[in-house]
């Protein structure tokens, strides 16, 4: 589990930055949308956003039509950032302040996504509690994008866990079945490079 600090950790960074001041910005998370795209589920699919944090993914998800979105993150501060952008809209969508391993859900989801939430669980507890709840929890897919062999080895001052396509698509192999792969550039609101790794998986 992790550590009232790392709540006190996240909640600071969102309540001391703006968004062109965070390395994961994404004015348009496309490869996420393309991968939620390619599900081919209907606009009723349950989406969940692990870490979303006040990403604008919710807000392309709901120009989309989506109607069943969740949002989840360790931080009270950066879900609040997200619903004061959407304004009426954020009462589209549901909202959850816990960390991803303390997460109990109280449904299924058809489509779960997670960029660079998951390579902060550094201890195998952590990875392997994470992987339960998904397992229970999802019917259809899992895209989770993390940072590469290439990429950083931190971020937001604490330390991460680098993945590649055999590394990551191992970790979930006994449910989920890898459907496709992409190492991508993340350029950052600095101009600095960060290289992703992005993997859409099936329930089996």
């Amino acid at each position: 589990m992790i550590s009232s600090d790392n709540k006190n950790h996240w909640e600071n960074v969102y309540e001391t930055k703006s968004p062109d001041q965070v390395s994961w910005t994404q004015k348009k998370p496309q490869r996420s949308l393309d991968f939620i795209r390619s599900s081919g589920l209907g606009k009723e699919a349950s989406i969940i956003d692990i870490g979303g944090g006040d990403s604008n993914l919710v807000d392309f998800l709901l120009e989309d039509g989506y109607e069943n979105i969740t949002v989840l993150d360790i931080s009270a501060k950066a879900l609040e950032k997200a619903q004061q952008r959407l304004g009426d809209s954020a009462g589209k969508v549901k909202w959850i302040v816990t960390d991803i391993t303390d997460f109990e859900p109280t449904e299924k989801y058809d489509i779960w996504h997670d960029r660079a939430a998951f390579h902060f669980l550094t201890t195998p507890e952590q990875v392997s509690r994470y992987i339960g709840i998904a397992e229970k929890n999802v019917n259809n897919f899992i895209i989770v994008g993390t940072f590469s062999k290439n990429g950083p080895t931190k971020c937001s001052g604490l330390d991460i866990q680098q993945y590649d396509e055999e590394s990551l698509s191992e970790k979930f192999e006994k449910s989920f079945k890898k459907l496709q792969c992409i190492t991508e550039d993340h350029t950052t609101p600095f101009e600095t490079i960060q290289n992703f790794i992005f993997c859409n998986f099936k329930k089996q």
